[in-house]
């Protein structure tokens, strides 16, 4: 402390000895001063000679200042003489004066903190500070004091020790601020502009920190009051210390309240004296020196504008340093205001170098801006009424510097204080930064500064996705986004306002620049949503908020793509600007309504009633009128004149809204003139007189009805006739149209003359003609753009911007004024899912400029911008599955690699290579969403390879694209680039990376590859493989995926491989199935579980090549290839087998004997080996091994091969036998869910197998068919056992479809072998199963068989007829025995059905055709032409006849059969032979006298005894019928002649003897046999008159008989009936020869044959006896 004092003291001392020693104290003038230095000095002296006792309290109050007297005076009396100093001329002594001060407070020795005696309510600090200020006195001081002043007040300003507020710190700001502008020295106004932006530092990071200290300390009482007791034990322990602390902290605060009360108490009397009194002051000051010469600034900025008292606006600030800053903030905003002088400024005038001092300064503190700064209202405020105004002026200033400093503070507030800016920036984007881009006349410099802030903002994704949200989706705003990309994207394609003495250089910098912005905006986009790229998967986000941990405040920014800067703005939302929500959805559809919003307008502005109708009928308009006016009031993208012709309209509705419009507006208390103004603000005039009279006249009645008590205005027609004249006036004087212009006594003239308005003043007139004169009666907002000029000078270029700028600015004022109290709410961007509508908007802007960019420019930096541009926009169009965008850019890109169809490869540049590169980039990053984008990548790649054969030398003949010119040798060079290592390896790597490809991408991949694959092998000429075996590669890369993925790739490269193995060259089908063996080998041996169809699918490429390519190569190559997989995958394969069966089936029908011997050898294999070792796994393709097996078995052009097939069968079916549990378990079939588990085996075992056999039999030739017929009922027999009843059904059916008339062949003789063959074999087959299962068959299928049986014999076929008749009598004979009564019934009745239908009714009524008319031949050409006709006819006669003949001859043979079959069934096949036999015998023996009539007994065999008598009988009448018609045909000599002529049965007679002659014998044996047994006593009777009946009816017929022979085949007949006769007891005998015996006497008369007369001798004898005629004496031998 004591050297502390010593220090100080050495500082006072030394200063007034040396202002003592300065020889310019002597003079006069400064008496004073040296005076007061002297007694200072003394006191100093005798204070140091006192002891340290009482140096102690002044030592201890000046470095901390204290509360005390004796400090107060002491201080003072010390400052005196430095006071005085300072005062003098002298600048030794002023400089020695305030080094002195800077020094003491320095180091903390002087801080004045007490009150100024001199002057109250003030403190002495400021006393010095004002001292140290009033050195500067203009440009004249001297540059010494002026450094001396710089260093001291930036002491003051920044010194720890002293605190200076309010208009101190302004006046110390303003005197640095002062000395630069006024020092000529550069020194000076370097170390005063450094000076002034280290005091900002320090004045805005006070307020910053005693805020955060503030927020801390409350931070720390709130966990103080939080933790309570609970750190009760630690407090004790360190009590003391904390105490000491506490203690201290009170002293602080007690006297910092103390200070706030004191600076409360001033404040008032203290801020009015700072801001105009010490300003004005300074200003004088400077005025007078001509420094600056500074002008009160109007309206805007005068202090009277503000409507806050002091105490309110201290009121709002809580901390006296918050107020420090805020008016040093409103201090440069003001001086920043100031205007220039016209003209092009001196650049080392004061006034440009203030406005460019103050916006340096400016913008250094927004740069800086703290939370406080931020938040606080008052900055914000004075951000809105003052920098914004002020930027509005400067921001269009001709002046580089000026004009840049704008663009960097718009840039500091658009990322600092956006949020409560909404309206300035938009007002600053469309007024300024793009009117500046879209004018030709601003100069490039301009536009350069312009681009070049756009790209600071164009690099924030933050801010431009903010930009769209509050702007382009906000119904009251421009499409700032919008309109800000179609600039750029004009930029960037050279298309924008060129500006008049660019430089080639310079334009191409404009669009790099424009192309940068465009591509800075996609980049922020991609990563603004970035989230979802790189989780394709998890889309459910898209548009929900992502919530970040607090803790990773910075990853959060950066997931939107932000600058940590660009969300500061969103800390503090004070001020009325709450936080909206970006509702993504809301903000569309507010987006879509201001789509359509947009179109009524633009509708409006060309057809207006077009336009109003669109918006009412879009429901954003309401249909009344008043709706209608209130639109036209408020919206200002209305075109006014258009405006003005709806409201002048005649129609009913137009004038409505017209009443309505003008309704709306309040004139009251307006002079007319005034309300005219107002009046036409909105609208232009039309330019018709009926139109502008309806106006006026409502106009007038408005006027009136809102001023009544206006005198000068009687009655409305006053002001309609006025109001109409100042519209006239005004047109004459401001219209150039008009040469000479009205004068004031024209015009007063004008309205004496008229009866209406004679009486309004002649002075009110002239006020008006005087106004009228001075301001045009204009719209409102329009700022009539220069048109477009053509600009031929630099000078006129200038003379045009600076017009225009100034329109621009004063509109920009205007709008920044009006909206400078406006609250609108800034919303925040935080999802994702904005990308999408933007990208959507602005996607063709885009595109266009990277194309033209591309087309245009070689530039590789152009084109490296483009492809980045490009690059992005794919991304974000793939992000937001944009398929329509993301075609687009794909496509673009694709076009340019030069590598499509229509580009001439020869034209390849550098930018070319790296289009190829980007796609190649693109396909490998954005693979995931490509979709239908991959065909255009892939058809490119598939060009490249052709670059590549090009680059290596190989010649184009089979390029793509127009005649080719040979290449120069920088196009090689870039040709051969397209084959360096690192695009091949690129190209590669999209192949092999297809494996992370997500399930959907893959698919779409494989489809475009298998399109561009398909392409490439459509050139006849010149047919490509590249995409085939890349095909082949991603398939080998992909296999291992799920099967649920695979499958669907495999869906689309199964087809592709179909279609390319069935192409017209060998060598691509030989490639393709090849490569398909491979694949098949790799894909099998991973094997496959039960019930799955994996393989299945995946071989199924083999069948269909196999079906469709008929090149005998390639079907040989199938077959090997299948064979191969059999022979060494067996194992594996399962559902596979399906698929190879079918292949084989196909090799089966080959005429390539090596194809099928080869598929039948490894078929064989299979049914050989392979069934024995895994039988149950193939289960399944079983019906296929049978289906292939009968194919074999088919083709005819290896019959060797057949029979083998079949044997193959026959041990399929042990297969089935050995195993029938595995068909049941195995239910894997989809068709097989229905069956029945029992059933299974048959449905998937025995049916499959005997149908397949069933086949060869229908479809083979005779070896073959009778081989399969005979293994199938082998089959049948075999393992019919285990067969069910319904089974049997099922078979059956196949096994009559053997008959089936339309399954037989077509030709006669082919039809008549496979009857006499075929249906014999199975006819006689079927009868044998029929016999071997008959308990199961006989009541199942015993009708059906009948019928077929029927069938048979129905045929024309003899053989098959009698085999018919043949088969029923073995089945009968064999099964008889087994027959119920109802089986007797239907057999008989199948017989009765067959005799029917068998009786050839025809020979009886069959006559030749028409008797040929023999006509009279008059000469030789009619009998020539009936002889021809006759000829033809009997030619065309002929096969009918011989067809019927045909037919009556079988039908005669089966009468026959049939006749001999009931005879065998009833009695036993050659019972009925050996019994005539034996007739015959006895009556030979009989005649000789040998033996007697007695025939040996022999056992029944026949079904005689198990046939009932009705069904005998129901016999007997069939054999009655057929013998009688036999009888009938065989009396009818007439038709057998006929018969006879016409052909039938040759050269003999036709005659049916035999079928006459065995039907009654069988009829005669069967009635006998009845009447002789005893078991059939009932039916005795019947028999009796039957019996009676048929033997007289045969005598008779016997006697009639002409012929010998027909007599002698009656033999046997007549033997029969006599010997059974005979054999009669009496009582019968008697019966029956009572009723024959006159016909017998009449048989004497014949010449009979020996037997046959001795019988009757026999007969004739017995008579006697039995009717007693004679004794019973023994006959006499004849």
């Amino acid at each position: 402390m004591h050297a502390n004092t010593k220090t100080k003291e050495m500082f006072i001392i030394r200063a007034l000895e040396k202002i003592l020693n300065d020889k310019e104290i002597k003079r006069s003038n400064h008496s004073q001063l040296r005076k007061a230095c002297e007694t200072a000095l003394d006191e100093i002296k005798k204070e140091l000679a006192n002891g340290k006792e009482d140096e102690t309290p002044v030592s201890h109050a000046l470095p901390i200042p204290k509360s005390g007297d004796a400090n107060v005076l002491t201080t003072e009396k010390y400052f005196l003489p430095f006071e005085l100093a300072c005062q003098s001329r002298s600048t030794r002594i002023v400089v020695t004066a305030l080094d002195c001060l800077q020094k003491l407070i320095a180091y903390g020795h002087l801080t004045a903190n007490v009150p100024d005696s001199t002057t109250p309510g003030k403190l002495l600090i400021d006393r010095i500070v004002e001292t140290v200020c009033a050195c500067f006195s203009g440009p004249q001081t001297d540059e010494g004091i002026q450094l001396q002043i710089i260093k001291a007040l930036l002491t003051v300003v920044t010194s720890q020790h002293v605190e200076v507020h309010e208009g101190t710190v302004l006046t110390a700001v303003r005197t640095c601020y002062n000395i630069f502008l006024a020092s000529k020295n550069l020194i000076n106004q370097t170390t005063a502009r450094a000076t002034l932006t280290q005091m900002l530092n320090v004045i805005f990071m006070r307020m910053e920190n005693q805020a955060f200290d503030n927020e801390v300390q409350l931070e720390n009482q709130l966990n103080k009051s939080l933790s309570g007791n609970s750190n009760k034990e630690k407090d004790e322990k360190d009590g003391e210390i904390r105490d000491d602390k506490d203690a201290e902290k009170c002293d602080e605060l007690s006297s910092f309240d103390i200070a706030q009360q004191i600076v409360n108490s001033v404040v008032e009397s203290a801020i009015l004296h700072v801001e105009s009194s010490d300003k004005q002051e300074i200003d004088k000051e400077t005025n007078e020196e001509n420094a600056i010469p500074i002008h009160r600034v109007p309206s805007q900025e005068s202090v009277d504008t503000h409507s806050e008292t002091d105490s309110a606006m201290t009121a709002k600030f809580s901390h006296i340093l918050q107020k420090d800053a805020f008016l040093v903030f409103r201090a440069l905003c003001k001086l920043s205001m100031k205007p220039l002088p016209d003209g092009t400024p001196d650049p080392k005038s004061h006034e440009l170098r203030s406005k460019i001092l103050s916006l340096q300064l400016l913008l250094s503190i927004l740069q800086n801006a703290g939370p406080v700064f931020r938040s606080n209202e008052m900055f914000i405020t004075a951000i809105k009424q003052y920098l914004c105004v002020a930027l509005s002026k400067n921001g269009v200033s001709s002046i580089p510097e000026v004009f840049e400093l704008s663009l960097s503070i718009f840039l500091a507030l658009l990322s600092n204080f956006k949020m409560h800016l909404k309206m300035q920036i938009e007002v600053f984007f469309k007024e300024i930064f793009l009117n500046i881009l879209e004018t030709s006349s601003s100069s490039f410099e301009h536009k350069w500064m312009v681009i070049q802030a756009l790209t600071r903002i164009c690099s924030d994704a933050q801010s431009i996705v903010d930009i769209y949200v509050n702007y382009d989706c906000d119904l009251s705003c421009a499409n700032l986004f919008e309109r800000l990309v179609n600039d750029l994207s004009k930029i960037a394609q050279g298309r924008h306002a060129l500006e008049l003495g660019a430089s080639p250089n310079q334009e191409k910098s404009m669009r790099i620049r424009g192309l940068e912005c465009l591509v800075s905006i996609l980049k922020c986009m991609v990563e603004w949503s970035k989230d979802l790229y790189v989780n394709p998967n998890m889309q459910s986000t898209v548009g929900e908020q992502i919530i970040v941990p607090k803790d990773n405040d910075n990853g959060s920014l950066k997931s939107h793509g932000g600058s940590s800067t660009s969300l500061h703005s969103s800390g503090g939302s004070s001020g009325g600007n709450k936080e909206v929500l970006d509702s993504p959805e809301q903000l569309e559809v507010l987006k879509h309504q201001k789509e359509v919003w947009e179109t009524g307008i633009d509708l409006f502005n060309r057809k207006p009633k077009r336009g109003i109708q669109f918006l009412q009928e879009q429901n954003l308009l309401g249909a009344s009128h008043i709706d209608v006016a209130k639109f036209f009031q408020s919206d200002d993208r209305l075109d006014k004149t258009f405006i003005g012709d709806f409201l002048g309209e005649n129609d009913d509705f137009c004038k409505e809204v017209m009443y309505a419009y003008v309704d709306c507006m309040n004139f009251a208390n307006m002079d007319i003139v005034a309300a005219l103004r107002y009046f036409l603000e909105g609208f232009r005039l039309p330019g018709e007189a009926q139109k502008i009279d309806r106006l006026m006249e409502k106009f007038a009645s408005r006027y009136c009805e809102c001023n009544p008590s206006n005198g000068l205005f009687a009655s409305a027609d006053v002001a309609y006739v006025l109001g109409f004249s100042i519209i006239m006036l005004t047109t004459d004087l401001h219209s150039p149209q008009v040469k000479n212009k009205m004068t004031k006594e024209q015009y007063i003239k004008l309205n004496r003359g008229n009866t209406d308005s004679k009486d309004v003043p002649e002075e009110y007139l002239s006020q008006i003609y005087d106004e009228i004169a001075g301001h045009e009666i204009k719209m409102k907002n329009t700022v009539s753009k220069p048109g477009k000029q053509p600009i031929n000078s630099e000078k006129r270029r200038k003379i045009l911007f600076n017009m225009e700028m100034e329109m621009i600015s004063s509109a920009a004022k205007n709008l920044m004024e009006s909206v400078s109290h406006a609250q609108a709410p800034f919303t925040t961007a935080k999802h994702l899912e904005h990308v999408r509508p933007m990208f959507k908007m602005a996607w063709t802007p885009f595109l266009a400029a990277f194309s033209v960019g591309l087309q245009d420019c070689d530039d590789p930096e152009v084109a490296t911008l483009c492809l980045d541009g490009i690059r992005c926009a794919i991304r974000i169009a793939c992000i937001f599955h944009m398929t329509l965008e993301r075609d687009a850019y794909v496509q673009a890109l694709a076009r340019f690699t030069l590598l499509t169809a229509n580009s001439p490869i020869m034209d390849m540049k550098a930018k070319n290579i790296d289009t190829i590169k980007t796609l190649i980039m693109v396909a490998h990053t954005d693979g995931n969403y490509l979709g239908s984008s991959w065909l255009d990548i892939l058809k490119c790649i598939s060009q490249l390879e052709l670059a590549q054969l090009i680059g290596t030398g190989v010649r184009p003949q089979f390029l793509a694209g127009p005649g080719h010119k040979p290449p120069d040798p920088t196009t090689k060079e870039h040709i051969g680039q397209t084959s360096s290592q690192s695009v091949v390896v690129a190209v590669d790597r999209i192949f092999t990376g297809s494996t992370r490809l997500d399930g959907e991408a893959i698919v779409d991949f494989v489809k475009a590859l298998c399109q561009v694959s398909l392409d490439e092998l459509a050139y006849t000429s010149h047919p490509r493989m590249f995409s085939l075996q890349k095909i082949v590669e991603i398939s080998y890369y992909n296999m291992g995926r799920i099967r649920l993925q695979w499958s669907k790739i495999w869906q689309v490269l199964g087809e592709h491989f179909n279609t390319v193995g069935c192409n017209n060259n060998e060598d691509i089908c030989f490639f393709a199935v090849d490569s398909l063996r491979q694949l098949s080998m790799k894909f099998i041996e991973k094997g496959e579980f039960a019930n799955f169809n994996f393989q299945k699918d995946f071989l199924r490429p083999f069948e269909i090549i196999m079906k469709k390519n008929r090149s005998p190569t390639i079907r040989d190559m199938v077959v090997r290839c299948i064979a191969q997989m059999v022979n060494s995958q067996a194992n594996n394969i399962r559902s596979g087998w399906k698929n190879i069966f079918s292949v084989f089936h196909l090799g089966a029908s080959d005429q390539e004997e090596a194809i099928v011997d080869l598929a039948f050898q490894t078929t064989g294999k299979i049914i050989t080996e392979i069934y024995e070792r895994q039988f149950p796994v193939m289960i399944d393709s079983f019906q296929d091994a049978v289906k292939c097996l009968s194919e074999f078995a088919c083709n005819a052009r290896f019959p060797d091969t057949s029979m083998e097939a079949i044997r193959l069968v026959r041990t399929c079916a042990l297969n089935v036998y050995a195993s029938p549990h595995l068909f049941a378990d195995h239910g894997g079939m989809e068709n097989d869910m229905a069956v029945v588990e029992a059933d299974r085996v048959w449905v998937r075992g025995w049916f499959p197998l005997l149908f397949s056999l069933s086949c060869v039999v229908n479809r083979c030739k005779l070896d073959v068919r009778t081989r399969a017929l005979t293994v199938l009922f082998e089959i049948v027999k075999t393992y019919g056992d285990s067969f069910q009843s319904h089974w049997w059904r099922d078979l059956f059916k196949v096994l009559f479809r053997i008959f089936d008339n339309m399954k037989l062949p077509e030709q006669h003789t082919e039809k008549a072998e496979w009857m006499t063959t075929t249906c014999n074999h199975a006819l006689y087959a079927i009868v044998d199963v029929f016999t071997q299962y008959f308990d199961m068959l006989g009541p199942l299928l015993l009708e059906e068989l009948y019928l077929q049986l029927h069938w048979c014999v129905q045929q024309d076929n003899e053989q098959l007829a009698k085999s018919g008749t043949n088969c029923l009598e073995n089945l009968v004979n064999s099964n008889g025995q087994k027959f119920s009564e109802d089986t007797w019934e239907k057999t008989c009745q199948c017989m009765f059905d067959i005799f029917h239908s068998t009786i050839p009714n025809a020979l009886l009524t069959w006559k030749p055709e028409s008797m040929q008319t023999t006509a009279i031949i008059e000469n030789g050409d009619i009998a020539s032409r009936g002889i021809l006709k006759r000829s033809s006819m009997s030619v065309d006669n002929r096969n009918p006849e011989n067809a019927l003949f045909n037919s009556l001859m079988i039908k005669t043979a089966v009468q026959l059969e049939l006749i001999q079959t009931i005879d065998n069934i009833v009695f036993y096949p050659a019972t009925s032979r050996k019994e005539d036999a034996e007739t015959l015998a006895l009556a030979a023996a009989d005649m000789t006298g040998n033996g007697g009539l007695t025939e040996c007994q022999r056992e029944e065999q026949g079904m005689y005894r198990v046939l009932s008598s009705p069904h005998l009988l129901k016999l007997a009448d069939c054999l009655l019928q057929s013998h009688r018609f036999a009888k009938s045909f065989n009396t009818d000599h007439e038709q057998r002649n006929l018969l006879w002529k016409a052909g039938y049965k040759g050269s003999t007679k036709p005659n049916l003897l035999k079928q006459e002659t065995q039907s009654l014998a069988c009829l005669l044996r069967i009635l006998f046999k009845m009447y002789c047994d005893e078991g059939r006593r009932d039916h005795w009777h019947v028999t009796q008159i039957k019996l009676v009946a048929v033997c007289q009816e045969a005598l008779e017929y016997f006697l009639k008989l002409q012929s010998e022979t027909h007599r002698d085949a009656w033999t046997s007949l007549l033997l029969l009936i006599l010997t059974r006769l005979l054999k009669m007891p009496d009582d019968r005998f008697a019966i029956h020869v009572s009723s024959y015996y006159t016909l017998l006497c009449e048989i004497v008369c014949f010449d009979l044959k020996a037997e046959l007369r001795s019988i009757l001798r026999r007969v004739f004898l017995r008579i006697g006896p039995v009717f007693k005629i004679t004794a019973g004496a023994t006959p006499v031998a004849t």
